[in-house]
This record gives structure tokens, sequence and C-alpha cells, in this order.
């Protein structure tokens, strides 16, 4: 049953821990962000950041605490459920198929979204190649707001592709399932300075073109953290030690110690 607050985060978790053989790698994490808000996250290596999100993504199951979309507990969905319910992400190493064409590469991210069934692609071929031709027109529009050239490139294999039309391509089709909240674990690895700067006002646009859409980006270059989000949540050992915007993080003594001042990722 969903929840019935006053107040209801898109996106909330309340005590979220997952302990592998006694090392608790996100340990008692409450977090909420509301639609239209992008929060970033950041802490050293191994502080929980990524296996934060494959928890809420359902990759991994919670040892303890929940986690609410929407008001609706998904603290035990498979990965295909939480996506189907409104949860949708990129990842640090592409995901892409290499040898498959841009516009395959699209429509991998909506075979779950479908209606069809295996009998309906051997006896009602016109309902699935409808739906089919419809998801790729909707995924080529998405991809010619981020990079207009990509469309004329979309029978090209993806490993012809330049690395930030890679990542385009990997966002955009993240958001064809049109999902409520949007996870970006490092867009902008790889990237150089300039690619970084594009990359960070195409992740602004998101919030644009996807009305009531929250995107969580995980990044370690501090300038993406100054620029994209309005909200910056710290993890350490697991724990979420520090929140708030880009001037009290970085003036908080406690992440002075952990993060800025320490070793980078």
């Amino acid at each position: 049953m969903p929840r019935r607050d006053c107040f209801m985060a898109l996106l909330e978790t309340k005590g979220l821990s997952i302990n592998f053989g006694g090392l608790w790698a996100v340990n008692n994490v409450d977090f909420q962000i509301e639609p239209e808000q992008i929060v970033g996250l950041i802490g050293p290596n191994g502080s929980g950041k990524t296996t934060f999100l494959n928890i809420v993504s359902g990759i991994y199951r919670a040892t303890r605490g929940e986690a609410y979309l929407a008001g609706e507990n998904i603290t035990r969905l498979r990965p295909f459920q939480v996506y189907q319910k409104g949860i949708s992400r990129t990842y640090q190493s592409s995901r892409l198929c290499w040898d498959l064409s841009v516009a395959d590469n699209l429509l991998v991210g909506i075979y779950t979204s479908q209606d069809y069934t295996l009998a309906d692609t051997f006896f009602r071929p016109k309902k699935v190649n409808g739906q089919i031709y419809d998801c790729l027109d909707k995924g080529l529009e998405l991809l010619r707001y981020f990079n207009p050239s990509l469309v004329d490139r979309r029978y090209d294999l993806a490993k012809n592709i330049p690395h930030i039309d890679r990542r385009r391509i990997e966002i955009t089709r993240a958001l064809l399932s049109e999902p409520k909240v949007l996870l970006l674990d490092e867009p902008t690895a790889g990237l150089n300075d300039e690619e970084t700067m594009t990359m960070m006002d195409e992740i602004r646009k998101i919030k644009e073109k996807m009305k009531g859409i929250a995107v969580i980006i995980i990044e370690h270059d501090m300038k993406v953290m100054e620029e994209v989000p309005e909200r910056i949540v710290v993890f350490n050992a697991g724990e979420k030690i520090a929140e708030g915007d880009y001037q009290q993080i970085i003036s908080d003594q406690n992440v002075i110690d952990a993060y800025i001042g320490g070793e980078e990722e």
C-alpha cells in the first residue's frame, strides 16, 4: 500500500542498509528527492554511493530499511519491476551493445515496457512493428534533443560512435521508459573538460524535456557537483555524513576530512 504522508517525496529511503559478510556497505541511510530535483552523491572510494543506487534499483536486496517510489514500497522488487515502476539508470562503464546500431541500442531500453507477446511477433506482426517504430521515433526525438547529428548516425554501430555520444545514447535509452527517477552513475567519466561542460548542460536539460523527473547523479568532478545538482549528499564508509548545497558541503569539516581533503577515486 502506498504511504499517505502529508508530504511525499518522489523517492525516499528510510534506514536503508546492506551488509556484505559483516561489513555495512550502506548503513542507515535516509534520503529524499522531489520531482524536478537533481541531487548529487559524492564520497571516497568504497563509500557506498553506487551500492546505494544498486539497492534502490533492485540489483541488491537491502538487509534492512525501506525504499519508496511515489509512496509505494519498492524495497523487495526485482530490477525489472523497479524499472517498470519508474526508476531507470545508467552505469559508470558503458552498457551499450557494441555490434548493434544506435537505433537497436535504443530499442533495448523499451523491451519490458511493451505489451506484445511472443505469439504477437508471429501472428500480429503489424502490432509489434507499430510499437517498435513508435518507440524508435520517440528515441530519435530524444536523441535529437541532445545531439541532432546522432540521428543521422542511427544505423552506425555503437563501437564506431565517439565516447560522449555513447553516453548520450545510454541516457536517451534510460529516458525512453519515461521514468520518474533517473540514476546517473558518473556520466562524465572519460570525457575531456569541454565534453564535461557539454554533458553538464545536457543533464540540466533533462528536467526541461521530461517534466516532473528527478535525477540522482554520482560524480567525482567537483565542478560538476558545483554546477549541476541543487543538493549534494556525501557518503563515507557506507553512511550519509553530510547534506546541503555546494557551499555548505565544501565548508563542512567532516566532508573535507572524508573526501575533498583525501584521496579521490
